[in-house]
């Protein structure tokens, strides 16, 4: 790995989109026959909003954004995800959160809405939804995380709720799958849950912010350790890594942010990396390899790359069909970074 720094850029370490609009909503395509493709959303302050497929074109270095495949959305996208199908074994699908959770089917020359699951029939008004995760190992689930305190289970094939449950006391803010039956969220409840679907009375609190009160906004689990699950607080420069086996206490936080933390990736195929991107304009990466021993208070780890962007980081995704490469969201463009 290198460290990155503006001045040193090399051909073809870096590509750059630049968008009509600021960017939210982001994410990479799963998929063997779309390396380079991502979906990204507009956070623009009205109803009316947009969702754009861009694509790297490898030969001239260049995203490509066909007209043809940009779609309204109502409100901003709270996140954007391509269906995980690696092997092109399933219809080619796009999930959006915002008001509701969406499925859109990409067609050769357009985007069409597939469904739109609304768990809320007897109101007329819904309870936005902050997230969601699309469950790798059953396709068919997607779990969603609302302000109404809820973490909703979907079998997205049948169009029905699979579960609902009341997963916190205040807002949820996001959901992470950890396998087939088994999810987390965080809340501004300041906790850390874990949930069993064959036990769905119960879930585990396996943190809790050390300020009283204080939100969590971030969840990343380790997908290839997943006794690591990471987090990040309202306003804070820390991440907290945990390691589910000992609740509450984590064992590290990583602490090199000079500004708000606002998005966690761990990397898709290495247990012990994680990229972190905040309101310093930076994306970090570090590698976690001595967190099996819980670590010496005060932060004491240093990234072993750092990128500085433009401007704030809003949001960052790690390739999991290309694990050299991590995307970033920043203002209005969205840049790729070999890694």
């Amino acid at each position: 790995m290198e460290r990155y720094s503006q001045g040193t850029q090399k051909k073809s370490e870096i590509y750059t989109y630049e968008a009509p609009w600021q960017i939210y909503g982001m994410n990479w395509s799963v998929r063997n026959d779309k390396k380079f493709r991502l979906g990204i959303g507009s956070f623009l302050e009205e109803y009316n909003n947009r969702v754009e497929i861009i694509e790297l074109d490898e030969e001239s270095g260049e995203f490509r954004s066909d007209p043809r495949l940009a779609f309204d959305h109502p409100y901003p996208t709270t996140k954007i995800m391509f269906i995980p199908d690696k092997e092109c074994q399933r219809p080619d699908l796009l999930a959006t959160t915002g008001d509701y959770l969406r499925i859109w089917q990409i067609c050769e020359d357009r985007v069409e809405p597939k469904s739109l699951l609304n768990n809320n029939k007897n109101s007329e008004f819904c309870a936005p939804l902050t997230s969601f995760d699309w469950n790798d190992a059953d396709p068919k689930r997607i779990g969603t995380s609302s302000i109404d305190t809820t973490c909703t289970i979907w079998d997205i094939e049948k169009e029905v709720v699979d579960t609902q449950l009341i997963a916190h006391d205040k807002e949820v803010y996001d959901i992470a799958w950890g396998e087939v039956g088994v999810f987390a969220s965080v809340s501004a409840d300041g906790s850390v849950r874990v949930f069993d679907l064959r036990d769905k009375e119960h879930s585990t609190i396996i943190y809790e912010s050390s300020q009283p009160e204080t939100p969590l906004l971030r969840l990343g689990w380790n997908k290839q350790d997943p006794r690591f699950i990471a987090t990040i607080l309202m306003d804070s420069c820390k991440v907290v890594i945990l390691d589910i086996r000992f609740p509450t206490l984590p064992v590290a936080e990583l602490q090199r942010h000079q500004a708000s933390v606002n998005t966690i990736a761990w990397a898709p195929h290495s247990p012990c990396h994680i990229c972190t991107a905040g309101d310093d304009s930076q994306a970090l990466i570090w590698e976690l390899s001595s967190v099996s021993q819980p670590l010496v208070e005060g932060g004491g780890l240093d990234p072993i790359l750092a990128y500085t962007a433009a401007a704030e980081i809003n949001q960052l995704q790690w390739s999991s069909m290309q694990p050299d490469w991590v995307a970033i969201a920043f203002s209005n463009e969205v840049q790729i970074l070999r890694v």
